[in-house]
């Protein structure tokens, strides 16, 4: 029998988002499942009640009749105490649960003997759940907004401009930390015309924040910070201190700084201490994403924007939900590949039931309660084994001195001596038996051909192919040729050849020529273009 997918309000304060979307209600009826909304549940993110109705969702009126039909429970915050006690037995719960920090809730769902999978316990590790990982789709929704309420804050523009009323100077953003949240607003910062810094105690994440337009300001402290499932680990006190300095020079010179430094499970580290604060230039903003969890900033109050010492101090928790349509829509996208995985166990297609697979690594790190069973923490999933390292070559045997050369080498003395002995002993039985108009004609060959050689083969190989193209355009020597025939009054060759044979075959020689020119700087134009932003 078809399972009944319940969607209720979310009832957090604050909170606006809804839990799947009219579209995806269209894709979860195609996978054999009923679908109720709670009357109003995606009022706040502009989903009216009709719109899931026209998808093909039941509307009901409350919270108690939504979940007593629901076999399955879509929601986006942890459910409160008192949503738990409306959870019947046998229900799967799937919701952002954050079973560290939340041991009470855990206990209230494991005895009311349902099965809970936390979207928030995905091991990111693997790479096919990525198309369910909502902590990705929502940091990155929440790193875009801190930037925009920031440029809100601020009381400039964020790129520099040159008017008729003065000098604009471009703002200054400070990002602390590069992960998720961080590296779309290194993105949305540099796109608005922002100069961009960026720190992250994860060395690998520095090209990154330079492919996206930020500088990466590197700690003078030697340590390695990345931890386990895409998350940075706690560094040592030396490393702190070291950080500490770095970030007291960042804040007296940034404009704004946007802190995402969150580790699960663990408050939020202090980064921005007050005097730092202080130390920062009137009218300037600090964006603290780590609000939820205590914050980045020791002036923060999470869910508030405050000044102090002339600084605007935003700590806003629901950063996600200010721009509720949107990340709904991810969540709502997430859920659903989520309940497609759930679902691909079963043997009838569109049968509308789906099998918790403990022993699929994606679904058992999800799976934090099963049938009332407490199965958090889960094993670390079985990621596949590194492919052996490849043996290392023989190191071939140096070259005798003075004997060969290898690519790029210098000629030895004795090769080079040969090679121009033999190539002035061409050059006299040429000179000798040649005509004179040959004669020239064949130097400027010679010398042509010696020239292109060289420019190749002392060019770095990565820029082989823009060379080649510019090369080829402007070394079309033809049309020298080509235009010397064309101009001359026209006379019958030594032959007796027709002029007419002569014209055809430089007009020929100039239009195949032209195509070459102009096709050769077309295509390095396009070439060199592929490197800018």
């Amino acid at each position: 029998m078809p399972l009944t997918i319940g969607v209720p309000r979310e009832t957090f304060a604050g909170e606006k988002r809804v839990a799947t979307v009219p579209d995806v209600v269209e894709k979860l009826k195609k996978l054999g499942f009923s679908v109720a909304v709670e009357s109003g549940a995606g009022d706040a993110a502009n989903f009216a009640d009709d719109t899931y109705r026209a998808a093909g969702a039941d509307v009901v009126a409350s919270a108690a009749e939504l979940f007593a039909r629901s076999d399955i429970v879509f929601k986006v915050r942890a459910p409160s105490l008192a949503e738990v006690g409306l959870l019947k037995a046998g229900t799967t719960l799937i919701s952002f649960i954050w079973p560290a920090q939340n041991p009470e809730l855990m206990q209230a769902l494991a005895a009311r003997q349902v099965t809970v999978l936390a979207i928030d316990a995905l091991p990111r590790q693997l790479s096919r759940a990525q198309k369910m990982d909502a902590l990705t789709s929502m940091a990155g929704i929440s790193g875009y907004r801190a930037v925009i309420e920031a440029a809100n804050a601020f009381g400039r523009y964020f790129a520099g401009q040159i008017t008729a009323a003065g000098k604009i100077p471009p703002a200054k953003v400070f990002i602390a930390g590069a992960g998720v949240a961080g590296l779309a607003a290194i993105g949305t910062a540099a796109n608005l015309g922002a100069i961009v810094r960026a720190n992250d105690t994860r060395a690998e994440v520095a090209d990154q924040v330079k492919s996206l337009g930020g500088e990466f300001v590197k700690v003078d402290y030697e340590e390695e910070g990345s931890g386990g499932g895409g998350y940075a680990k706690v560094m040592s006190e030396g490393f702190q201190q070291a950080q500490r300095e770095m970030y007291a020079s960042q804040a007296r010179d940034a404009d704004i700084i946007i802190t995402t430094a969150l580790i699960p499970g663990k408050p939020a580290p202090k980064l921005i201490t007050a005097e730092m604060v202080q130390s920062m230039k009137p009218g300037s903003v600090i964006v603290d994403m780590a609000g939820e969890q205590g914050g980045n900033c020791e002036l923060t109050v999470p869910g508030e924007a405050v000044v102090r010492h002339g600084v605007t101090i935003i700590g806003y928790t629901d950063l996600t939900s200010r721009l509720a349509k949107q990340s709904s829509t991810l969540y709502a996208t997430n859920l659903l590949r989520l309940t497609e995985e759930l679902c691909k166990a079963q043997k009838e297609k569109g049968d509308g039931t789906i099998d918790v697979n403990m022993e699929d690594d994606a679904i058992r790190g999800l799976t934090v309660i099963k049938d009332g069973a407490i199965t958090w923490p889960a094993p670390p999933p079985k990621l596949p084994a590194a492919p052996p390292p490849k043996p290392a070559a023989a190191a071939a045997p140096p070259a005798p001195k003075g004997h060969g050369h290898g690519a790029g080498a210098p000629m030895a003395g004795s090769t080079m001596a040969v090679v121009f002995g033999g190539g002035g002993a061409l050059f006299w039985l040429i000179g000798a038996f040649a005509p004179a108009a040959f004669l020239s004609h064949f130097t400027v060959f010679v010398l042509a051909c010696f020239v292109g050689y060289m420019v190749v083969w002392n060019v770095t190989p990565s820029l082989h192919t823009p060379l080649m193209s510019v090369t080829n355009a402007i070394s079309s020597i033809i049309a020298i040729g080509a235009l010397i025939q064309v101009a001359p009054p026209l006379t019958s060759d030594v032959a007796g050849r027709p002029a007419t044979l002569i014209l055809g075959m430089a007009v020929l020689a100039l239009a195949l020529t032209a195509i070459n020119m102009f096709g050769g700087f077309a295509v390095t134009r396009r070439m060199l273009a592929m490197f800018r932003k």
